[in-house]
């Protein structure tokens, strides 16, 4: 009886054994089996398509051997979904990490890992949003498990959102110092000619980042000062913006153009452009919504998409999407004593739909004392000015001054005055309508709308901004480029140095300790600025004379009579030394002084970059709890429900 149990036994482990791998001749027989070799497959999961890679192979890290297989995975789903999860945060980044895992990399029939760097660099700052939502981070995508360092071979799953895959064509190295390219660059090449600019400029120029776009590309800065990367005292900041609306692409190249030109120009000596960076600190952010561009450029220049392309992934208007203070400061305006400056964003705004493309202006616009800007604009030939919310919202087209009313005039005149088109007087023109004003408009008296990024800089901070409309087609063909920026080129520097109109000076208590968030005050002009954290302002004015205050907190105001010359060219250096009070007469300044925003603002806890360290772990168990709200994006799931993204308790 044993006997037959232990044949009975070597005849079932025979029978599990491997068949021998066949001869040749021999795959018909039965008696042995033929190797199949994994080979590169195309990429077929929607959620994956737009990698930078084109093939892939099954089975992959996770085991899992097919498409179908995938897609129903609850892996899958989640890096279906978590843009909305995370509310854009750390996206497209997150999911493009994830497919690298479940989808990776395949060359020559050979997979290769993504790099752990990548995995290790995006795990520190995206926890944070995990957190948030009370999700755990994802098991497959741990960065010692499923990636590999850069000395076993790896590929970098987010070189495309860096604007590292597409391939510039190369240029002679026998090119002039001043030799600009004209023509339309794609996100990539605009990050590129940013990047070799600032390095061709390294003593007086730096690139860095606001934040990321929706699909995650980053807003890219190119920054010209005699200190770059850092506030000098009594240097005024300022800023140009372009291609708001993805589909206006004029001011996003004349930007690109700009900073080569600075760079080149500096180089050379020129003596009024190194006057203006050795005394100007410069930030220039040529896309805004790189987003929208990359749509709009699939139709091609010459096309002139009204539509396709202005909004951003979100289906956002960038230019609407800013808190409303205009209708506040219109409530406040006839209040005996209340400020028109500074005013804080209401809670109700946050319960809007809020770009993360807006949260990272709003960031930097705290982060950086800037004193003049302009957004530049297409469709149009015209320079416009705040307000553009009508005071009568019912109202469409109606004139809406703020209390800067002849220092915006003179702001936009200073545009459009050194443009040859915008200053020409013939009414059939592109822009002929507004030639019997100047060129300039007031912007609610050309069309008011809500949410504008002109108002909010005016309200919320010290920073006057005006609207630029650089010409009448959107997208202008290639050859029309040189043209434009020749028209611009001057316009644009006279502009900046309007950023010298008026007083500057620093307020400081009698140790010559400096008062940060003091109030400069203009007799006569409901709008106050305040000081940097240097104890340093700026305030521009148009010639006149002027009473000027300075009050901080706990300190006694001071006057003084200040006269501004037409001919001035520099900005009049007005100090003030401030002395303590025991007791301080206005509760409602010190007040809104002490509290400048609000005590609860999701803006401050707001990071663009999401920089934050790791949260601290959590010991326990996720049975028996009740489930985050989020768990029911994977109710479909039966019996494979991801219980790893539950937190430990």
């Amino acid at each position: 009886m044993v006997l037959r149990l232990l044949l009975l036994l070597g005849g079932l482990l025979r029978a599990t054994e491997p068949a021998p791998r066949c001869e040749t001749g021999q795959e018909t027989l039965g008696q042995c089996q033929t190797v199949q070799k994994a080979k590169c497959l195309n990429i077929a999961l929607s959620s994956c398509t737009d990698v930078a890679y084109t093939q892939t192979m099954y089975p992959n890290f996770l085991d899992q051997k097919s498409r179908e297989v995938i897609e129903y995975s609850s892996e899958y789903i989640l890096i279906s979904v978590l843009h909305n999860l995370l509310q854009g945060e750390c996206n497209p980044d997150l999911r493009l990490l994830g497919c690298s895992v479940l989808a990776p990399q395949c060359e020559k029939d050979k997979v290769i890992k993504p790099c752990r760097h990548v995995c290790e660099n995006l795990k520190k700052n995206c926890l944070p949003a995990f957190d948030a939502i009370d999700m755990a981070w994802p098991y497959f995508l741990d960065c010692d498990r499923f990636f590999a360092g850069e000395e076993e071979g790896c590929f970098d799953p987010l070189a495309k959102l860096r604007g590292e895959v597409d391939i510039e064509e190369d240029l002679p190295s026998d090119l002039p110092a001043t030799f600009i390219q004209f023509k339309h660059h794609s996100y990539s090449q605009m990050v590129s000619t940013l990047k070799k600019t600032a390095s061709k400029c390294s003593h007086i120029a730096t690139t860095y980042s606001i934040g990321r776009s929706f699909d995650g590309k980053d807003l890219f800065v190119i920054e010209f000062s005699t200190k770059p990367g850092h506030h000098e005292l009594l240097k005024p900041e300022f800023k140009y913006i372009g291609n708001m609306h993805g589909n206006e692409v004029v001011g996003k190249e004349l930007l690109i153009y700009l900073a080569q030109y600075l760079c080149s120009e500096y180089l050379l000596g020129n003596p009024r452009i190194q006057t203006l960076i050795n005394n100007t600190r410069i930030h220039l952010l040529p896309s805004l919504n790189p987003d929208g561009y990359e749509l709009a450029a699939e139709e091609g220049a010459g096309y002139n998409g009204w539509v396709i392309g202005r909004q951003t992934s979100q289906n956002l208007d960038l230019n609407r999407n800013f808190p409303d203070l205009t209708s506040e400061a219109y409530r406040r305006a006839g209040i005996r004593g209340a400020r028109l400056d500074h005013i804080p964003i209401p809670q109700s705004y946050w319960w809007g739909k809020v770009a993360p493309e807006t949260k990272a202006v709003m960031k930097w616009l705290r982060s950086i004392p800037f004193v003049l800007s302009a957004s530049l604009h297409g469709g149009e030939l015209v320079v416009t000015y705040p307000y553009d919310y009508s005071r009568h919202p019912m109202e469409e087209k109606m004139f809406s001054p703020t209390p800067d009313e002849k220092m915006f005039k003179m702001l936009a005149k200073a545009y459009a005055d050194a443009h040859p088109v915008i200053s020409d007087r013939s009414e059939l023109r592109c822009g002929g309508n507004f030639v019997k004003r100047g060129g300039i408009i007031n912007g609610a008296e050309w069309y008011s709308f809500t949410g504008g990024m002109a108002d909010f800089n005016y309200l919320h901070t010290n920073c006057f901004e005006v609207t630029v409309e650089v010409g009448c087609e959107k997208f202008p063909l290639e050859e029309e480029l040189f043209t434009i920026w020749h028209e611009n080129r001057d316009a644009l520097l006279n502009y900046m140095e309007m950023v010298h109109q008026g007083i500057k000076g620093i307020v400081s208590d009698k140790f010559g300790n400096p008062i940060k968030n003091a109030r400069i005050s203009v007799r006569g002009i409901q709008h106050d600025v305040t000081t940097a954290a240097d104890g340093d302002y700026w305030r521009l004015l148009p010639p006149g004379t002027y009473i000027i205050s300075a009050q901080a907190a706990g300190y006694s105001r001071v006057m003084k009579r200040v006269t501004l010359p037409a001919k001035m060219k520099r900005a009049g250096r007005v100090d003030f030394v401030l002395r303590p009070v025991e007791t301080w007469p206005n509760k409602l300044l010190r007040r809104s002084m002490e509290d400048m925003y609000d005590p609860y603002d999701p803006l401050e806890l707001f990071d663009p970059h999401a920089q934050h360290g790791q949260p601290e772990a959590r010991g326990g168990s996720p049975a028996g709890r009740e489930k985050p709200w989020w768990w029911s994006y994977f109710s479909s799931l039966d019996l494979h429900k991801p219980l790893w993204l539950l937190k430990q308790r």
